[in-house]
């Protein structure tokens, strides 16, 4: 089981934007190096990246991001030598764990972090991966990275 780890800026990052969305869910991309240095070391995500919360109906229980926008984060976190590692998302007044509708309509390998906010604070989050083989969320370690890490990150070309 693969721990996911972040700086705190990065998480105080999905923090504000889960806030500026209240009492919408806000959702978002994880990216970071293809591939972890060993088989079973953290995934660290170098960088955040907000995306549209495209859900046709309630927006306050629900995220959608395009195919399209995924597609086009891929190929632009590609050419700089990074991959999608992962989504964000936040559950308005609700815990940081995942919904069954989450459950739903995610893939395995990616990291999902979800954020429980309020319209004070955002208390937690949380980190998780999709079993491929009992469809279910596993709970995953969140660590923190060291703060020396955010120079070491190529800067991302803007679209």
């Amino acid at each position: 089981m693969n721990a996911v780890r972040l700086t705190p800026a990065l998480r105080a990052a999905i923090a504000q934007h889960a806030r500026a969305t209240y009492p919408d869910e806000c959702c978002g991309f994880l990216i970071g190096l293809p591939e972890p240095a060993t088989p079973e070391g953290p995934r660290t995500i170098t960088a955040v990246r907000p995306a549209a919360n495209d859900y046709a109906g309630e927006r306050r229980r629900r995220f959608e991001i395009r195919p399209e926008e995924l597609r086009d984060e891929e190929r632009r976190v590609g050419d700089a030598g990074l991959a999608v590692l992962g989504f964000y998302h936040s559950h308005p007044d609700h815990p940081a764990r995942p919904s069954e509708f989450d459950r739903d309509h995610a893939w395995p390998w990616y990291a999902y972090l979800v954020a429980s906010v309020t319209r004070e604070a955002v208390p937690a989050i949380g980190a998780f991966e999709l079993d491929p083989d009992t469809q279910e969320f596993r709970e995953l370690p969140l660590e923190d990275a060291p703060d020396r890490l955010a120079p070491l990150v190529p800067e991302l070309p803007r679209t």
